[in-house]
Formats: C-alpha cells, sequence, structure tokens
C-alpha cells in the first residue's frame, strides 16, 4: 500500500532477483531505514511494526513507587507515556535511563538474582506500523551468527529475549534436557531466526546487504535564489535552515546467490544505526602485528585450533586482553592443552575488571579464568609455568618474525617470549566507514573512533536520537548497552520519538486541511 502500484509492477518485471534484491521504487522516500539486523534492529522492528507494550492486569512490580506511576495510565502503552517520568529514581547496569526502565518492565529486579515475569504483555495495533527497512549483512541475528559456537553465553537465556516470544519456551521445543540457564551463542542467532519469523516482520528485512554511504541530501539551491528578489533576507535564511538538510540517502550493494553485486540507493527520513561494534577489533597498532601468527578474533584462533595448526606445540599462546573475550581465548587454549601467556595492563585488583561484576556461582568458568589471573603471575624465579602464566601491568612492545614478542611490565622491564601464536582480544570498534568522518563526529570525543565504553554515540536520553545529527538514531552498543537486555530500551525510545512526530505531522496535516476547507 505504502509504496503504491508501481512497485508491484516492477516486481513482476524482475523475477530472477523478486526474492534477494532492494526493490524499493528509489523515489519513495521510506519513514524509517535500520542499518544492523542484530537484536537492537530486530527489536526497533517489531515496534515499528505496531507492537505495543501495556501494562499486564495480573502481575504487580515490585517497585511499588513504579508500579503506582504505571496504574496513572494503565490504559496508554507504554510508547505513548512519559518515558522521563518512568525512569525517575531507577538504577541499574547501563548508563541510559531508558534502558534500565524497559529491563525494570521485562525483568523486574533481575539484578537480585530474581526470575520475576515481565509486567507488560503485547498487542498488536497495526494502525501504528512505520514503513520501516532492516539492513543486514548476513541473516537476522547478526554478529551472533560469527560467535564461537563452544562458549556459553554470558548472560541467562531468558536476558537474550526479545519481547514476545520467551526463550525458554522456544528453546524448550528445540531440546529436551535443560542444564543451566545459560546457552550456546548458536542457539540464540536461532531464535532471533525464528522470532522474525513468527513475528512477521520478514517483509522488512534484507539480508546480504553491504552500506557504502549514508548521507544527507541538500534541496538544491537554485530553488531559492530563484524566489522573488524582494523576499526579505531573514525570510529567506529561515527557508534555507528548513529546507537545506532534507532526507537521507543510503547507497551501497546487495550480494544475490550467484555472487555477483547489485547496487542500490534508498533514501529515508530516519535512519537508525543498530550495527554492534564487533565489526573492526581493535589493534595494539605495534610492530609486527600484521605476522600471520597473530590473531584478533576469537573465531580465527578457534579456527587455527580446530584444523589443529597449534596441536602438539610447546611454545605458549600469548592472549592480550582482560576481558570476557580474552578470557573466552584463555579457556579455549586450557582446554586444548596450549600453554597461555596472558598480558594485561590492569592490577589484578583493579575494581573495573568484567570479574567482579559476575556472581561466582553463575560464572565458575570466568571465576577460574580470574582465579588462574590472580595465582599464577609471573616471577623471575617462577618463569613460565606448564599450563598458565599471569602478566599483569605489562604490555606488548612488540612482535618479530620468528615468533617472538617483546613484553614491558610497568616498571620498564622487557622480556622476550618465543609463542606458537598471539591472540590480541581488546576490544573492538564498530565499522561506520559510510559516515562522514568514519562517524567519529557523533561521539562524546568527536577526535576519537566510536566505542562501546570508552566512547559511545552521544544521544539525547530519552529520544536516542544523535546530539550532533537531526534524524539519526542509534541505539545498542554504539550506545554503549553492550548486553541485550539494555539495548531493548533504545527500541522504545526510538519508537516514542518517532511516534510522536508522526502525530505531529498528522495533526497539522488535518489543520491545514481545516483552513482550506478540505478536513
Amino acid at each position: 500500500q505504502y509504496f503504491g502500484d508501481n512497485l508491484g509492477q516492477k516486481v513482476k518485471a524482475m523475477p530472477l532477483v523478486e526474492e534477494t534484491s532492494l526493490l524499493e521504487d528509489s523515489s519513495v522516500t521510506l519513514p524509517v531505514v535500520i542499518i544492523g539486523n542484530g537484536p537492537s534492529g530486530i527489536c526497533l522492528s517489531y515496534m515499528l511494526s505496531g507492537y505495543r507494550p501495556y501494562l499486564s492486569s495480573e502481575t504487580i512490580h515490585p517497585n511499588t513507587i513504579l508500579h503506582s506511576k504505571l496504574e496513572e495510565a494503565r490504559h496508554l502503552s507504554i510508547v505513548d507515556q512519559d518515558l522521563e517520568y518512568l525512569s525517575e529514581g531507577l538504577e541499574g547496569r547501563s548508563s541510559n535511563p531508558v534502558a534500565v526502565l524497559f529491563d525494570t518492565l521485562l525483568h523486574p529486579d533481575a539484578d537480585f538474582g530474581y526470575d520475576y515475569p515481565s509486567i507488560l504483555h503485547w498487542k498488536l495495533e497495526q494502525h501504528h506500523y512505520i514503513p520501516h527497512l532492516v539492513l543486514g549483512k548476513g541473516p537476522p541475528g547478526g554478529a551472533w551468527h560469527n560467535m564461537e559456537g563452544s562458549m556459553l553465553t554470558i548472560s541467562f537465556g531468558n536476558w537474550m529475549e526479545l519481547p514476545g516470544l520467551k526463550f525458554k519456551d522456544w528453546i524448550s521445543s528445540k531440546r529436551r534436557n535443560l542444564k543451566g540457564d545459560r546457552v550456546m551463542p548458536e542457539e540464540i542467532a536461532r531464535y532471533y531466526k525464528h522470532y522474525v519469523k513468527v513475528m512477521g516482520l520478514q517483509k522488512n528485512f534484507r539480508e546480504n546487504t553491504y552500506i557504502t554511504s549514508v548521507s544527507r541530501l541538500y534541496r538544491d539551491q537554485d530553488e531559492n535564489d530563484s524566489q522573488d528578489s524582494d523576499i526579505s533576507t531573514k525570510h529567506l535564511q529561515t527557508e534555507k535552515s528548513k529546507f537545506i538538510k532534507r532526507n537521507w540517502e543510503i547507497r551501497g550493494y546487495q550480494r544475490i546467490a550467484d555472487g555477483s553485486h547489485v547496487p542500490f540507493c534508498l533514501f529515508a527520513e530516519n535512519v537508525a544505526l543498530a550495527t554492534g561494534t564487533l565489526d573492526s577489533p581493535a589493534h595494539l597498532k605495534i610492530e609486527g602485528e600484521d605476522f600471520p601468527f597473530v590473531f584478533h578474533s576469537m573465531p580465527e584462533f578457534g579456527a587455527a585450533i580446530s584444523k589443529g595448526k597449534l596441536h602438539g606445540k610447546v611454545d605458549p599462546v600469548l592472549i592480550v586482553g582482560s576481558g570476557l573475550t580474552a578470557a573466552d581465548a584463555v579457556l579455549c587454549a586450557y582446554n586444548n592443552n596450549i600453554p597461555v601467556i596472558h598480558v594485561f595492563r590492569r592490577r589484578v585488583t583493579d575494581p573495573s575488571l568484567i570479574f567482579k561484576q559476575l556472581p561466582k556461582k553463575l560464572y565458575p568458568e570466568y571465576h577460574k579464568v580470574y582465579h588462574m589471573m590472580c595465582t599464577k603471575i609471573y616471577s623471575a624465579d617462577s618463569n613460565l609455568l606448564s599450563d598458565y602464566t599471569s602478566f599483569p601491568e605489562h604490555h606488548v612492545l612488540s612482535f618479530k618474525s620468528d615468533m617472538k614478542c617483546i613484553l614491558q611490565s610497568i616498571s620498564g622491564l622487557k622480556k622476550i617470549f618465543k609463542l606458537s601464536a598471539a591472540v590480541v582480544l581488546i576490544g573492538s570498534h564498530p565499522n561506520l566507514s559510510f559516515l562522514k568522518e568514519q562517524g567519529c563526529y557523533l561521539g562524546h570525543n568527536s577526535s576519537q573512533p566510536i566505542t562501546c565504553k570508552g566512547n559511545p554515540v552521544e544521544i539525547d536520553a530519552y529520544t536516542y536520537e544523535c546530539v550532533k545529527e537531526a534524524n539519526l538514531f542509534a541505539l545498542g552498543p554504539l550506545v554503549g548497552d553492550n548486553f541485550v537486555r539494555f539495548l531493548k530500551g533504545g527500541a522504545l525510545g526510538v519508537t516514542r520519538c518517532l511516534a510522536t512526530r508522526q502525530k505531529k505531522k498528522q495533526h497539522l496535516i488535518v489543520e491545514r486541511g481545516g483552513e482550506d476547507g478540505v478536513a
């Protein structure tokens, strides 16, 4: 309906690419284009498709103040309520207030170990549908399809779920014995793919799409210049400010079944960035880092192990980093009897280490790694230990072609070790190469690349609109929400903002129509 009859004619004329190509008439401007089809993009599509959350009649939120606020507007969906008012006074493990609010509605008191049911129920209200497209490189689920298969997720399965489809219900139909609450990334990826299908969102999703540029469309200057010369300069300035930056132009290509690339060009009033931050692994930027024995991702390292490249090697693997991915690499090497040198810049007592925030009972394997980091520290007397040696407050100076590395301690002492491989796992950057300045100008610090922790995209706390670019939104890891639990708040913030603007626009049209006697 939205795209008009000419779209139908085009589809009939192009049967070969009907399933895979972006068929939208490029003269049509879409209200929203979402870049990224991981959980952030999926959840936003769900809410833009007209699914609305209401306060459930049979449940009571354990936070009595929040519950009484929700009761005040029980007849309204959460999307139509004042998110700032509802978020007030709530605390949680996200710096974005709407993320904390939505999480506490979906998983009340989860951080205290409770498994209370969500206090929301969802209704599909099709009149709220906002036309949109979700563009992703692979199948729905994003980076979850590329994660190391043998590792358990850091979060419980029910924390990874999206609104309207309980993960436990889905997984219990797939496997009988649910040993624990944590699950394999591969299962999460399959759940997300299934979710898009079962919720009827498929028509909005396009796979195998690669974005090359997202840029502002500029209105032709002549349109203003050709107006009557007696228009005041002040009036002309207001006209220019209104019209000079119009919509977004999104260019890219889609890879189709035969491997060829079909270019596309779309226009959108709003663009939502939901790319995650796993595209470009961070580098140490030191000499020798490009040697083939230096890996920068878990899949690369896992592939080298599964191909038997490191089997029976006596020289240790160097693992750089103190986060959970580095811990996964330590476990992976340890479980395959490959000795490990583990190098990280922080002290083992540093309170900001992620291990300090994980309960021991729920994450025994990560606490095993942390225990080794604290107890198996290198000393000149003990040299390298047989299975694992920890090097806190050290950094790598360089890698050499003979597979040696030079480490330096905080006191300046240097050590040289022979390696069988090195794995650098010190975080990653999103690939925002399709934006001007690689998207840096959107961050809190515009001179640095965007990162989840250090320099997220600067957004309005309640709408998720970029502070430095109108009609451009960002959600998920780009704004510091790495956990699926919290990135759902972004979908709520963006949907509320767009729905409010749509109402204002419709109201204006009705008013103008009334003036012309057409309404």
